[in-house]
Formats: C-alpha cells, sequence, structure tokens
C-alpha cells in the first residue's frame, strides 16, 4: 500500500423517508445509515462486514453516488462528489467502478462480450482508434483470464464464475481507481468464489486498486483484505487490521459474529456465542448503544449514552463503554484466547 488515500467517507448518513396518511405525506424514516466514516488508500482492500440489513450495501451504493446522500461527505481522490450535479460526476465516475453481487443479472443478455467491455471505453474516450479499442478489450480478456475469442459469446453462454470475470473486466475497462464490489463473490460456488478472490488480489497488486470489499462471509475477508470495519444496524462499530480484529475483537458483536465463522477441521468446533433477540428495527433504533439490547454485556451507561468509535491503541477502533472500565473488570480483555477461535471437542 502506498499511503495514498483514495477514498474518503465521513460522516455519511442515508435515511429512507417511510410515506403514509391520506396525503402520502413522511411519517418516519429508515435509519438505513447513520454517520458512517472510513477511507482507503492505494493497494488496499478495506471490507465492510455484518449482518443482512445492517447496511453494508446502502455505504456502497451512497458512495457510488447511485442515491442522494442525507448528509455527510464522500470525496475521491481528494475532490469532494457528493454534492456534485450528475453532469460533472459523470467523467469521474471512471475513477469509481462498482462489481455487484449477481452476475446473471448484472450483464445485459442483448448484448455481446464486446460491446459490454467497449461500452466504458467509448463512454470515457480511452480508446484512439478501433485498432486501439479492439487491442484494450483483447487485454482486459487476458486480466481475467479469458480466451480472446470469447469476446464474440453472448453472456448465457457463460457459466457463473465466467460471468463474473466479465464483470470485472467491465469495471476494469474505465481504468478505475478504487473497486466496490457488493458482495462480489456471495452467489458463486465455494471453488470458483476462491479463483474470483485470487483473480481479484492478483489485479490488485498489479493495477494498485483500492477496493471496498462488501461481504457477509467472513472466511473471504480473513483471506483477502488488509482492514475490516464491522458495521452493526447503520453504524459501525470496530475497525481494525485484519489480524487485530480476527486475533482479538474489541466489541461483543464483533466477538460473537466471529464465533459464527464455519471450522474447516474435521471433529473440531469454535464455541458458538448466540444472541438473544432480534436486530431491532432501524426505523426506531434503541438509545444509547444500538447493540445493548443483544449485548451479553451491557450495563446502564450501555441504554443511556451512545459510544464513539474510538482508538484502544495500535489503529484499533471500537465503539464500547466495556473499554471505559478498568482492564481487570473487561470481559472482552480477559479471555486467554479469543473466544471466537478457541476450539473444542465436537
Amino acid at each position: 500500500m502506498s499511503g495514498e488515500r483514495i477514498l474518503e467517507v465521513s460522516d455519511l448518513k442515508k435515511h429512507f423517508p417511510i410515506r403514509g396518511g391520506l396525503m402520502g405525506g413522511t411519517v418516519g424514516h429508515v435509519y438505513a445509515v447513520d454517520g458512517v466514516s472510513f477511507h482507503i488508500d492505494r493497494g488496499e482492500t478495506l471490507s465492510l462486514v455484518g449482518e443482512s440489513g445492517c447496511g453494508k450495501s446502502t455505504v456502497g451504493k451512497s458512495v457510488l453516488r447511485l442515491f442522494p446522500l442525507t448528509s455527510g461527505q464522500v470525496a475521491l481522490n481528494g475532490r469532494r462528489i457528493d454534492d456534485m450535479s450528475p453532469g460533472t460526476l459523470r467523467p469521474l465516475r471512471r475513477e469509481i467502478q462498482v462489481i455487484f453481487q449477481d452476475p446473471f443479472s448484472s450483464l445485459n443478455p442483448r448484448m455481446r462480450v464486446r460491446e459490454i467491455l467497449a461500452e466504458p471505453i467509448k463512454n470515457f474516450g480511452l480508446a484512439k482508434d478501433s485498432a486501439d479499442l479492439e487491442e484494450r478489450i483483447g487485454q482486459l480478456m487476458d486480466k481475467v483470464r479469458l480466451p480472446r475469442d470469447a469476446v464474440n459469446r453472448w453472456p448465457h453462454e457463460f457459466s457463473g464464475g465466467q460471468r463474473q470475470r466479465i464483470c470485472i473486466a467491465r469495471a476494469l475497462a474505465a481504468e478505475p481507481d478504487v473497486i466496490v464490489c457488493d458482495e462480489a463473490v456471495s452467489a458463486l460456488d465455494v471453488s470458483v468464489k476462491a479463483q474470483i478472490v485470487n483473480l481479484l488480489q492478483d489485479l490488485q497488486a498489479e493495477l494498485g486498486l483500492a477496493m471496498l470489499f462488501i461481504s457477509h462471509d467472513l472466511a473471504i475477508v480473513e483471506h483477502m483484505t488488509h482492514r475490516v470495519a464491522v458495521m452493526y444496524l447503520g453504524k459501525i462499530v470496530e475497525v481494525a487490521d485484519r489480524k487485530q480484529l480476527f486475533g482479538g475483537p474489541r466489541h461483543p458483536y464483533t466477538e460473537a459474529l466471529l464465533s459464527a465463522v464455519p471450522v474447516p477441521m474435521p471433529g473440531a468446533m469454535r464455541e458458538r456465542i448466540v444472541l438473544k433477540g432480534d436486530v431491532p428495527s432501524p426505523i426506531n433504533p434503541p438509545k444509547g448503544c444500538r447493540f445493548h439490547t443483544r449485548c451479553p454485556y451491557a450495563f446502564d451507561r450501555c441504554r443511556k449514552d451512545e459510544p464513539m468509535l474510538r482508538d484502544n491503541g495500535e489503529g484499533h477502533f471500537s465503539a464500547c463503554h466495556l473499554h471505559d472500565l478498568p482492564a481487570e473488570q473487561n470481559p472482552l480483555l480477559n479471555k486467554a484466547a479469543p473466544t471466537a477461535f478457541r476450539t473444542i471437542a465436537a
């Protein structure tokens, strides 16, 4: 990683209005994303993880400006794009591209692969002439490890993994600095998933790409990411280096989340932490810490005061009141090994 800041998000909020009543007025809001901040440097992967409905994909779409933000700032290569008009933003869109979850619905079934890859190249004026265009298309097929003559085929003629390679090639066609991967491997088989992850890592090393990797698959995240941000009910509750987070989580939600990761060793299992209750509604999130309704360590302050995300040392950030207690009273710091990674006999 170069340390060059590519993407910076500050206090991002996205609230969706709820319409109702006889006049169809606003009767409430869904607080899908409620104050999220992070940054990504060149050559770095930041993974955004959490349960379904926590706001991960909404963060990705907000960063891409696929809908207007409620508030907050998004800076791409040092320029704010959150307040740009669509016309001003359009030429900058080549700097940030996306790979969606479903490769079957991400490609136009009426366009051959050549047309799909040529479209972004033409839109951003990246080819000098038709010969240069064809060479660029061929190079993109080489990068995603597909035969060049496959550009004449239709999307339905490819497998799911091959289609996702085409989606990656389409994202690369614009020569972006950052790619948002929104559950980009979750719809694929296990063996194909590993191939795509390895391909993304190779392309990142070759091209210096920054990646926002949105996923619920923590095994994949542990393999490919540099830093991890954990989301719960619209907020980031923990951010840390991969080794720090998987080796010693500093938030009770992260601890429980990691305990659910399957163990690949036969005859062994992790000590599972089962959270009680359901995730509160994002329409009416609880006061204080949003996790206190399910947290096994919650105390009075958690129900009143919202914890701020702060550095607990070595760049390991968490939003938890437990870290205001003396170290010997903090249950997260008094375990021989992280609960999520202790193995016990089956």
